[in-house]
């Protein structure tokens, strides 16, 4: 059960896994997640759906290397299975009634924008998609969210592919060029979803941001996921992982995460002297 069909890496950190879990694959919708478990003694690590595939009965995981939980789910190997796999959970993207949608995704967290540009896609919706990356070498996803884009723009923070600049930049051309968003979706860094939101704020452009990245056991019980959204405390494993960005506090998200920086580079430097590799 929970059998690894696939694995490939898509630059030096990030990698790519197909896991056999048919009854997932046929209940999942573009912005939920699993959790899963690698080892018998393992933590349980929350990854969103990166693509459901009825046919075959299998689920996609993007992942990026980043300490001890993702060192040993990158130890499996295709044939391997996962000790437990739970989901799919959370809240659907809400997608319905839009005819001109803008996705921006950066760095890992275009993995968690491309299922929803793929839904918006198939139902019909105009789609551009905005990637950035801090240079060529992470640049992930390409030729996919290509395939499922009306329009596909790709930033470098040092212009070594595509357009030099952020993703705000490449949005705020499209937004001045005259192109009316009915909604935007921005997936990434907590800065980089907070000045996204920030301009179209400016622009009265209703935005939909992922807070997937800061949850920790997807169930609401380790109180890791909380944030403020409109004044009130939501969970984002519990009550999202979306929510409308004009609404959420980034300013005490990214204090928060911060708090935890020191002990996750103490994980990390374990981790890689446990599984002998550098991240």
């Amino acid at each position: 059960m929970y059998k690894i069909l696939s694995k490939e890496y898509l630059n030096n950190t990030v990698a790519r896994i197909s896991v056999q879990a048919p009854y997932i694959a046929q209940k999942a919708k573009a912005g939920q997640f699993v959790i899963l478990r690698s080892c018998e003694n393992s933590a349980r690590i929350p990854f969103t759906i990166a693509r459901a595939d009825t046919n075959t009965g299998s689920i996609g995981i993007i992942y990026q290397i980043v300490g001890g939980g993702t060192l040993e789910l990158d130890s499996l190997s295709v044939g391997d299975s996962l000790n437990a796999l739970v989901g799919p959970l959370g809240n659907p993207t809400e997608i319905e009634g839009i005819n001109y949608a803008c996705v921006v995704g950066g760095g890992v967290g275009t993995a968690i924008a491309l299922p929803i540009a793929e839904a918006l896609y198939k139902q019909g919706t105009k789609v551009d998609s905005i990637i950035g990356f801090r240079n060529k070498e992470l640049v992930i996803l390409e030729d996919e969210f290509r395939s499922i884009s009306d329009n596909l723009y790709v930033l470098t923070d040092d212009g070594s592919y595509g357009v030099k600049g952020f993703v705000t930049n490449g949005l705020e051309d499209n937004i001045l060029s005259g192109k009316t968003y009915d909604r935007v979706f921005a997936i990434g860094p907590l800065p980089m979803m907070k000045f996204v939101s920030l301009l179209t704020k400016e622009h009265n452009i209703p935005t939909t941001v992922s807070m997937n990245s800061i949850m920790v056991d997807g169930t609401g019980m380790c109180g890791g996921c909380r944030l403020t959204v409109g004044g009130k405390i939501r969970f984002a494993c519990i009550d999202g992982p979306d929510f409308d960005g004009h609404q959420v506090d980034f300013d005490e998200a990214i204090s928060r995460s911060k708090m935890f920086r020191e002990s996750e580079i103490k994980s990390r430097e374990f981790a890689c002297n446990l599984y002998k590799k550098e991240i």
